[in-house]
């Protein structure tokens, strides 16, 4: 579990394809501040994708495997050498202070920035979601003033515009200065996870409304037909 608060920008100095499995094993340095306490498999959100620590070093350097499923579902396939990636350590302790929100590392689609336009000190960002096969509804988990996590910063959705599956997000100096997000041009790819709790509730509601009696009746019919009966309609 993680909360989508950036510890450190580290820097891809490492990437090695296994011809075999066609997965990556993934060198990441500059990172010491989040090392002193690691152990082997460990969990490290990279761009906001939880993967395991395999090797490390405390001066500075950790690596992981990415497997063909993770970058075909995420950013990371277009990640290079000198690539800078968000990174932030799996929360440790029930009473750790939770800034954020809660972000699995579960990477869910992708999204394209489409614009990015400065206002003042902050700067706006807007995405169009990629959908991908089976979560094709993605967007009803994306609401004005909601929590959304890319490429692993929480962050305060703005401007949802359902039928065109895109949306906003405006970037404070602090965030600007202690992510990737800046890095990033108009086209390029950035990991999303939608809210977690948002869509707990959301698959209840549709499972308890949705499942079916001995008659065939779901309880949405049920719900309805007893309104009715009551209005003597």
């Amino acid at each position: 579990m993680f909360t989508g608060i950036v510890e450190v920008v580290g820097t891809v100095t490492d990437l090695s394809v296994d011809s075999a499995t066609n997965g990556v094993t993934m060198t990441i340095s500059d990172c010491a501040k989040i090392l002193d306490d690691c152990n082997l498999g460990d969990s490290i959100a990279v761009n906001g994708t939880c993967l395991t620590v395999t090797a490390f070093d405390p001066v500075g350097w950790f690596t992981v495997g990415v497997a063909p499923e993770t970058l075909a579902r995420t950013s990371l396939g277009s990640l290079k050498s000198s690539s800078k990636v968000n990174l932030e350590r799996a929360v440790l302790a029930s009473n750790s202070r939770f800034g954020g929100h809660y972000v699995q590392g579960h990477v869910d689609t992708t999204a394209n920035i489409v614009s990015i336009t400065p206002d003042k000190d902050s700067i706006w960002f807007r995405f169009s979601l990629n959908h991908q096969q089976g979560e094709e509804n993605l967007m009803q988990y994306i609401i004005n003033k909601g929590f959304i996590s890319i490429d692993g910063t929480s962050l305060t959705l703005c401007n949802v515009d359902f039928a065109s599956s895109q949306f906003s997000i405006m970037l404070i100096d602090y965030s600007q200065n202690h992510t990737i997000m800046t890095t990033k041009s108009v086209g390029d790819k950035v990991n999303i996870e939608v809210d977690m709790l948002g869509k707990y509730v959301g698959n209840i509601i549709n499972n308890t409304l949705n499942s079916k009696d001995a008659n065939g009746n779901t309880r949405l019919d049920d719900l309805i037909n007893n309104a009715l009966q009551k209005r003597n309609i």
